[in-house]
This record gives structure tokens, sequence and C-alpha cells, in this order.
């Protein structure tokens, strides 16, 4: 604000940490852009200045000269400082950064009731121990952890999974046949360039929706093969053109279906029929299963190198944990390496030293059993719940995974029955999201996924009491 002929009235404020000079600065800059300081116009003098706004005049001498070397004012001798003429752009559409939105974050409602089946446990993190590993590797590693290691990734971690995953999967893998990268989309987009670029790719349908994402953003013919209660089948695979056939088998994402040895075996016996046939097993979170022994993977059984098996621990730890593996066949490994070995390994070296240390020092297989204890208990009280619906809900299957798939037997659309549940603060996913023939959520009796990975036994029993009323109790 100006008054007077040549006085300036700016407020500034002396409890910011913001410099006095700056925030003088940054008043006389605005009023320059915003034509309130008309061009050829002179400045206070710096003693008036001082003198009206109470302040240092060695503090308005610093506000002129920043001014004065942005362009902004120009100096003349004897004379003082003088408004420039610059190009006024219209700020009603400059960029203000503290008005940028998150776009994810702002189409994530939040719910009084999450039942996300793309939820973790967070409590279940060991931060302590994360923070304890991370400085214990900062010291013990020294400046080696800031070179460039292993293309592949570092030895000491691909030995570890490789013999945590002999422990406790029963697999007999080569660490040098490992890739380690920033996450599962990271290794299939690699695994990508390492196929014939014109074979076919089939997937489970429904099925993870990333990876048919990334197959089909990189143009990949992909031909949806459909489900029944011992998972893909064979017979439609075999009318397909496919090559490679991508599977989550110890637990298929979304249904929850497990794989029987026989149909495993047919499918293996579909992959070695011709060299170039592959499959992509995608282990995501076989840790988690509730009733009897882990499933063994189908690379355990997996006589003629068929098998491309990927691991995960964004699932198992936490999402933030950007490390997957990728176990590749010898024949694709030679290809890795004549094409692809020029590129680095995405992942830190610090992060890889911590996950290395958390894995061999025993904290892995502890923080696995600690969470499949609160998962399990999570698990038994939704099936609890569910069970109030009656004969109105059904599973498709159960005891694994973060999430159960759930038929509701009512007259009601998928669309329908999620937008019931929203209007009471609860969300859920249908399984149409899932299809790669897409279907629009409109048939009676929908599928919905409900996850119990990040809520508690007292939401679950809340939510779906809440839910049950909505549907069914009117």
């Amino acid at each position: 604000m100006i008054r007077g002929e040549n006085m300036l009235t700016v407020e500034l404020d002396h409890k910011s940490k913001i410099p006095l000079y700056e925030q003088l600065y940054r008043k006389i800059r605005s009023l320059i852009s915003e034509g309130e300081l008309a061009d050829g116009q002179r400045l206070p003098s710096e003693r008036g200045l001082a003198s009206n706004l109470q302040i240092s005049r060695n503090t308005v001498t610093l506000a002129y000269e920043q001014l004065y070397a942005e362009g902004y004012v120009d100096a003349r001798p004897q004379s003082g400082y003088y408004v420039n003429k610059i190009d006024r752009v219209n700020n009603e559409g400059s960029l203000n950064f503290s008005d940028i939105k998150n776009e994810e974050s702002s189409l994530n409602k939040e719910y009084e009731y999450d039942f996300s089946p793309f939820s973790l446990c967070k409590e279940s993190f060991p931060y302590k121990m994360w923070d304890r590993l991370y400085r214990q590797c900062l010291r013990d590693g020294g400046e080696e952890l800031f070179n460039l290691g292993e293309r592949q990734g570092d030895l000491k971690l691909r030995q570890s999974i490789a013999r945590y995953l002999f422990g406790y999967r029963g697999l007999v893998i080569k660490p040098e046949n490992m890739i380690i990268g920033a996450g599962t989309g990271y290794l299939l987009q690699i695994l990508e360039h390492l196929l014939d670029e014109k074979c076919c790719f089939a997937m489970e349908n429904p099925t993870y929706m990333q990876a048919y994402k990334i197959f089909s953003s990189l143009n990949r013919k992909i031909e949806p093969i459909n489900l029944d209660e011992s998972g893909l089948k064979v017979n439609e695979l075999y009318n397909t053109e496919a090559k490679v056939v991508y599977l989550t088998p110890a637990h298929q994402f979304p249904t929850g279906v497990v794989m029987p040895i026989a149909r495993r075996k047919e499918l293996l016996g579909w992959a070695s029929k011709e060299k170039d046939r592959y499959l992509i097993e995608d282990d995501h979170d076989s840790e988690f299963r509730y009733k009897g022994l882990p499933i063994p993977p189908m690379k355990a059984i997996d006589t003629q190198d068929k098998v491309i098996y990927l691991g995960t621990f964004s699932r198992t730890i936490a999402p933030a944990i950007r490390i997957g593996f990728m176990v590749l066949p010898d024949a694709l490994l030679e290809v890795y390496r004549k094409k692809l070995s020029f590129l680095a390994c995405p992942v830190p070296r610090i992060e890889q030293a911590v996950l290395t240390e958390f894995i061999t020092g025993g904290h892995y297989e502890r923080h696995i059993n600690k969470t499949r204890k609160i998962y399990k208990t999570r698990h038994d009280s939704l099936i609890i719940a569910l069970r109030g619906f009656g004969d109105k809900v059904s599973f498709i299957a159960e005891n694994a995974g973060m999430h159960l798939a759930v038929s509701f037997n009512l007259e009601i659309t998928e669309e329908e029955l999620i937008e019931q549940a929203e209007s009471v603060g609860i969300k859920m996913v249908g399984l149409s999201n899932h299809r790669i023939d897409r279907v629009d959520g409109r048939e009676k009796s929908p599928i919905i996924l409900i996850g119990y990975g990040n809520i508690s036994e007292n939401k679950i029993k809340e939510g779906m009491k809440i839910l049950r009323k909505k549907l069914i109790d009117l």
C-alpha cells in the first residue's frame, strides 16, 4: 500500500522466521509485478522507509539491493532507486505450489471402515529394528554402500533370499539367476523385454490388474483365460496362441483359489511342449496361510526350467519397501545378460543391505510370524461377522491372504452394493474391477473383495454389523 507521494507502508511480521529484508523485498517485488508501483516511479529513500517502517536502514538496503540484482529497480547515483519497466504477466493463473493437490490423494476418500483388499497392517512394521539395522549398515558399510553395486542386485541379498526360499518354500534356486528390482511392476517390465516381442500372453481372468496394465501398455496381445474351482482352465489355454502365462497359483488374486498339484502339472506340461513357452509364477502373499502348511510353489516341481518366479517384500513388510526379486530360467538369464546387463539395479544399496540383515538375522521370519497371527485373527473375526448374514453370503476361498472374495446372494448389483456400503462409511471393492473383459457390475449376486489387512477386529465387527443392517435388516 502506498501512502503519500513517495512513501510505502507495508506490513512486516517481526515474529516470522523469514528475515525482515526478505519480507520487504517480496512485498515491493509484488507491488511492482502487480503494477501498484508504476514504471519509473522513485522508491522512498532508504533512511525514510526505515524510519516509516521502524526497521534498520541496513534492512532496507539489503531489500533494495536484491530488487536491483533481479532487475526490478534501477539505481541512479545521487538520486535513488527507480522502478524498471517490466512485462507484467497476468498473475491470476500463476502457479501456487501450496494449492497443488495430489491427484491420488484427492481420489482416495477416507472411510470409517476400510475393507480395501490392498491395505496392509501398519502397526506390525518393525520400526525400531529397521532403524537400528539402517544405522548399523551405514556404520559398517561405510563408503562402499555409496558405490555402484552389482547390476542384478547385491550378491549377499540374493543369497539371503535364496536361503530363505529354501528353508520356507522348499525352493532350490541359484542366486546368479535372481534379479533384484524396485517391486514386481519393474521386474515385469524387465521380463517383457526378454521375451519374443511378438508372443502372446495369457492371464487368469479375473487377474491382478497391475500386471495386466503393464503388459497391455507394452502392446502385448493378451488372452484372458477363465477360472474354475482349480484355477486357470488349461483346455482354454490350448485354444489360444499364448506362449507365456501369468499366474498366481498359491493364492489366486483376487479369488483366493489355491491351484492343486494336478492343475499345476497340466500347466507345466503345456509349457514343456514348446521351447519358447513359459509360466510366470507371482508368489505374492504365500506367507499368509492360516490353515495347514504353506503351499509349495510351482517352481519347486519345475523340472524343465519353464517357471519364471516372482516375489516381493512390499506385501509382507510394507508397500514403501519397493524391493522384489525375479528368478529366471537359464535360457532367459542368457538373454538378459546379452540385452539388459547394462541396467543398474534401481534399489539403493543401503536398502538392500538393511533387507539382507533383516533376513539373515531372523527378523524377517519373526515379522512374518507376528503379522500372520494378526491377519489370522482378523480373518477369523471377518468370517464370524459374515456368518451373521446367514445364507445371504458364501465364500469362494478362505484361510489365506489379506482378503476374502465373498458372494452376496442378494437381488442387488455390485454397483448398488458398493454404493450402499459407501453411504454408511464402508469401503469395498468389487470383483468386476479385476476382470479383463470388464463387466459393468450390474449383474445380481455380486462378488465383493473384503480386505482385513489394515482394519481392527472391533472395526470389522462394527462395519459388518452396519452393512448387514443396511442390506438385510431393513
